[in-house]
């Protein structure tokens, strides 16, 4: 145990519990994304797939445990990690050189706090309807609707999601990179699995507020 608690605090092994974790994280936006879009079959699809979900709550509840594990480790070795590279190097560099890199890299700190508060926003919103006037229990459908029928939260959604996408971009990849997963390249920047993971999620969420905003959905309620 000693040992596995030496390794987990060690750079090496914070790095893998952030790919670790990033990769459970990636599992769920999949399937999470995957639910979303039965709202392009409309209220009955959305209705069944909550009550699924509330028809399986022991396994409902064990996804929770795992993922809210998944996002606490990746905050705290995320923080370890910068604070152990700040305290390395207390004066900044002189003179910094450009360095092949991205924008998804170079925005990941502040991409996670944006992401951070949209989970706690939208866990109020959807979940548990605290922010949202016209919440009912197991009508998502139209939920979803009257939620991001209001312009500055569906603006909201909107920027969680490109940077959602952004950090997935540089998250997948680091993370494939950490666990032997991909090989080092002469084109750092050709990551073709990081881009369609980020394409596919960023565009897969972010289909359902356009939509909403230009009609496509209405309200039954």
């Amino acid at each position: 145990m000693s040992r596995l608690l030496t390794f987990a605090n060690s750079t090496i092994g914070l790095k893998v519990i952030m790919a670790v974790s990033g990769l459970i994280g990636i599992g769920f936006v999949l399937g999470h994304m995957s639910g979303n879009l039965l709202m392009f079959k409309g209220q009955g699809a959305m209705h069944d797939y909550a009550v699924l979900l509330r028809t399986s709550m022991p396994l409902l509840y064990a996804v929770r445990a795992v993922l809210l594990a998944a996002v606490l480790a990746h905050i705290w070795s995320a923080y370890t990690l910068t604070m152990r590279s700040r305290a390395a190097r207390p004066v900044d560099y002189a003179e910094r050189r450009p360095q092949v890199s991205t924008l998804a890299a170079k925005t990941m700190k502040w991409g996670g706090v944006l992401l951070l508060t949209f989970i706690v926003f939208h866990l109020l919103d959807l979940t548990l309807g605290a922010t949202n006037p016209n919440f009912e229990h197991l009508d998502p459908f139209n939920n979803v609707i009257y939620s991001l029928k209001r312009p500055l939260i569906a603006v909201f959604y909107l920027a969680a999601m490109a940077s959602l996408g952004m950090h997935l971009y540089h998250g997948a990849w680091a993370s494939f990179r950490t666990l032997g997963l991909a090989r080092p390249s002469a084109r750092p920047l050709a990551r073709t699995v990081a881009i369609a993971v980020a394409v596919i999620v960023a565009g897969g969420f972010v289909i359902i507020p356009l939509a909403t905003l230009f009609g496509a959905f209405s309200p039954t309620r």
